[in-house]
């Protein structure tokens, strides 16, 4: 079982004591903070606590239904209504027939939580749950980081997906992100496994894990799915109006675009030879501390938006970048691309510089 639960909140606690006792005359206001902050610091640590003991809970709930599926004296009696009887016979809020199913499907999927709880087996383990509690695999995440990172219902929208790579796939991007609930939802939806590429380079996976933040290069999905700006791809639209949606549905526009992305500025200008340009969006990527020039273009690509977007990040670099910045990062967006072409069209130049399609509506796993 998890024995970190309260440690965090100890922790903060000690230092407000310890705040107090070397402080001298605390005033009303220190008061006043000191009961806000252990309250918040409270709150948190019960919030957390629910959340992991009903994570546990529903899984031990699987296992004890798969265990009588398995072996109960009398489970071919209730056969398909097994589920519903237990709803029935309980009458408790909150456990119902689709808690049972999902709680199931949890205990089959997720072995690896068993090493949470005592090591010794129980005489009512059956032979296959036995074999299932294997050695953690490369691509199955900790239990403790399960139980600690994801809620429930987290993992009620992970256990969507089939592949169990793209199971491990959604963990560590919702961890790595502090995803929302609806916010994996709509990653799932628009199947940004498959996007990724992991599906095809599993090791990319693993090395995105392993490298450190400060050394990491920025990844840049392809393509993007701008499915929440509800343009139609059909339509004719302008460039303007593609920045006035992005800039419109801001929050879903940074998750989709990775994490670490903070808005900067839109139309930013930029004066070279006394004539004024104007970047599209300039982000400012905090876990690079580097800039990012992003431009906008509704039709395929072209060379010439690379020239354009290469010294607008050349102007960025000698012009303002600052102390601990890391040179700044051009990021172009079209709705096609050649693979050669960009290839050629990059080669040669010095500074980092992406080139990603985008789609204006959800794609379907047979597309991608």
């Amino acid at each position: 079982m998890p024995d970190n639960i309260g440690l965090d909140m100890t922790s903060a606690l000690m230092q407000l004591k310890n705040k107090w006792e070397n402080g001298q005359n605390p005033s009303f206001e220190d008061l006043s903070d000191s009961i806000l902050q252990t309250h918040q610091y409270a709150q948190t640590a019960a919030i957390r606590a629910v959340n992991q003991f009903a994570t546990l809970r529903n899984w031990l709930i699987g296992c004890y239904i798969v265990e009588y599926e398995q072996k109960g004296k009398d489970r071919a009696q209730y056969g398909e209504r097994l589920l519903k009887r237990f709803e029935e016979r309980l009458d408790c809020r909150g456990l119902n027939e689709t808690l049972f199913k999902v709680s199931r499907q949890f205990y089959l999927e997720y072995p690896q939580i068993r090493t949470l709880f005592d090591t010794r087996k129980s005489a009512t383990v059956s032979h296959q749950s036995e074999i299932s509690a294997m050695p953690l695999h490369q691509f199955m995440t900790p239990p403790e980081r399960i139980v600690s990172r994801l809620s429930f219902s987290h993992i009620r929208e992970i256990m969507t997906e089939k592949d169990p790579l793209g199971r491990f796939f959604y963990e560590t991007e919702c961890i790595k992100g502090c995803w929302s609930v609806k916010e994996l939802r709509r990653q799932i939806a628009t199947n940004l496994y498959f996007r990724s590429g992991i599906s095809k380079n599993p090791q990319i996976l693993l090395n995105s894990i392993d490298r450190q933040s400060d050394n990491a290069l920025i990844d840049i999905r392809q393509p993007f799915t701008f499915e929440f700006l509800g343009l139609d791809a059909k339509e004719a639209y302008s460039e303007k109006d593609l920045e006035n949606s992005l800039l419109a549905h801001l929050e879903e526009f940074l998750l989709e675009l990775g994490k670490g992305f903070c808005f900067e500025a839109r139309q930013k200008r930029i004066i070279i030879d006394d004539e004024y340009y104007f970047a599209d969006l300039v982000f400012y990527h905090r876990i690079l501390h580097c800039n990012v020039i992003c431009e906008l273009k509704n039709d395929e690509f072209k060379h010439e938006y690379l020239g354009q977007l290469n010294a607008y990040v050349s102007y960025y670099r000698e012009n303002e970048m600052h102390d601990g910045d890391n040179p700044p990062v051009g990021i172009l967006l079209c709705t096609k691309k050649g693979k050669k072409m960009v290839e050629y069209a990059i080669a040669g130049m010095s500074n980092q510089l992406f080139v990603s399609t985008y789609m204006l509506q959800l794609p379907d796993k047979t597309s991608l």
